[in-house]
């Protein structure tokens, strides 16, 4: 089971938590076809690597935070509240939890 670190309450089961997209995407798009407004709405990254993600801990505290989890390995490397900035991670060690 994996434990994910919500930034408010602590080490949590996944089972408390519902993810909520990619975070630090600008919520205010510019567009004015439906095209543009639908790949606002619907293209994201889905990189293979480190992503920036907003969960919610809704068996818990019900608030919003970010994550930085490795779509590879599925490790969560940080956790950090919403309107922080991403922090940078260290390249040599073990992930920050």
């Amino acid at each position: 089971m994996l434990l994910i670190p919500c930034p408010y309450c602590g080490p949590r089961s996944e089972l408390e938590f519902k993810h909520a997209g990619e975070a630090h995407i600008t919520r205010e798009p510019q567009v004015a076809d439906d095209q543009a407004w639908g790949e606002f709405l619907y293209t994201r990254t889905n990189p293979k690597g480190i992503i920036a993600e907003r969960w919610r801990h809704t068996s818990g505290c019900g608030r919003f935070f970010n994550c930085l989890r490795d779509t590879v390995s599925d490790n969560i490397l940080a956790t950090y509240k919403s309107g922080e900035p991403r922090p940078s991670l260290e390249t040599s060690g073990e992930p920050s939890r």
